[in-house]
């Protein structure tokens, strides 16, 4: 009976084997070979551990076992089983389905309370979460300071000074500002719709708002004035489907990542300094730099680069890049295996940290939401 079952042809074996043979040689092409002479340190799974997994797989259900097999070997060697500590100092701002949380560089994390997204204070003094129809301001320790009622809350981000500060905020698509204390919510029922991406303050004097309207046109707005601020022209160009709006730390370039471009802008025209077309799945500038970070997905392989660089490879789907304060780490997500990965700028260092879901009690993935002093 045994040697009859080992002659029984499966269905569509050979074709399975032949898919994932190309996955396998896809992979293999577009991994970042580690230089010979440098000393070992931690990687991602490399294409060579992928493909002993599809192999093994290809000849079980087609297609849903190889995905599964890749699942399964993706995500960084030798990682921490949890957050034992940061790599730099500062502090993170954690959103997940267990509410908001606060982690200090020592790895010890606070709840604040089951609140659906949140943002820093400038110099990282307070928190600004919100609910489904409420906008709330806490301490680090999770104490409410105030709250306001408003429909379908979206994407807060706190700008000003340690005594002057400003709160910009959506609602479905309005753009509201509102003071640091929680007075003069205004409305501004004058400006063109918002798309639902978050609005960017502009670093510097004066309370300038960044944000995208639905139709993928970019304005920057006075917001003590009332004006525009930019000068000429008016308004920029259309972009279809803008995803993220960021200014660098000095206030003098602003990025806009669509579908397919990136756009970057001056500090004074709408008329864009560059152009590129490609597909970005984040960018996120690097604090006292113009030097963008940028995740990219060419084929079957996510990378990280910056600059002309790749710092960081895998098999596997990344998410989010946030810089540490004194722009020496990037900490980027990877949901397929449940870790956290911090990279040196240089490339140099890889740490990675597993089981982050559970850590923050959380179905869905954690999401970063800052990372301050």
């Amino acid at each position: 009976m045994k040697r009859e079952l080992e002659h029984v042809e499966i269905p569509d074996e050979h074709d399975a084997r032949e898919r994932a043979w190309q996955l396998v040689s896809a992979a293999f092409a577009e991994r970042v070979p580690a230089p010979p002479s440098r000393p070992r340190r931690l990687v991602p799974v490399v294409a060579l551990a992928v493909a002993g997994a599809i192999v093994a797989a290809a000849a079980s259900s087609p297609g849903r076992a190889v995905f599964h097999a890749i699942r399964s070997t993706v995500g960084v060697e030798k990682a921490q089983p949890a957050l034992f500590s940061l790599p730099t100092s500062g502090r993170l701002l954690v959103a997940s389905g267990g509410g908001v949380w606060v982690v200090q560089d020592d790895g010890s994390k606070r709840r604040l309370g089951s609140y659906a997204s949140a943002s820093w204070s400038p110099h990282g003094r307070y928190v600004v979460a919100t609910r489904r129809n409420a906008l709330y301001a806490l301490t680090p320790t999770g104490e409410e300071r105030w709250s306001l009622a408003r429909p379908a809350v979206l994407f807060p981000r706190w700008a000003g000074t340690k005594t002057d500060t400003r709160i910009a905020y959506l609602t479905t698509s309005r753009l509201h500002v509102v003071g640091g204390d929680g007075r003069g919510d205004l409305d501004a029922g004058g400006l063109p719709a918002g798309a639902r991406i978050a609005p960017a303050w502009r670093p510097g004097k004066g309370f300038v708002l960044a944000y995208a309207n639905t139709h993928g046109r970019v304005y920057a707005y006075d917001t003590v004035h009332g004006a525009d601020f930019w000068s000429r022209p008016p308004r920029s160009a259309p972009y279809r489907q803008p995803r993220l709006l960021e200014w660098s730390s000095d206030g003098k370039r602003l990025m806009l990542v669509t579908a397919d471009k990136l756009v970057l802008f001056g500090p004074r025209s709408a008329r864009p300094l560059a152009v590129r077309a490609e597909r970005v799945v984040d960018a996120a500038f690097r604090p006292g730099t113009h030097h963008i970070a940028l995740i990219r997905r060419p084929g079957e392989v996510s990378q990280v680069t910056l600059g002309a660089r790749v710092i960081f490879s895998t098999a596997g789907e990344l998410r989010g890049l946030t810089w540490s304060p004194d722009g020496r780490w990037l900490l980027i997500g990877l949901p397929e295996a449940d870790q956290w990965v911090f990279v040196r700028a240089d490339g140099r260092k890889i740490t990675a940290v597993s089981n982050v879901s559970s850590q923050f009690r959380s179905q869905p993935f954690p999401r970063v939401e800052g990372w301050a002093p």
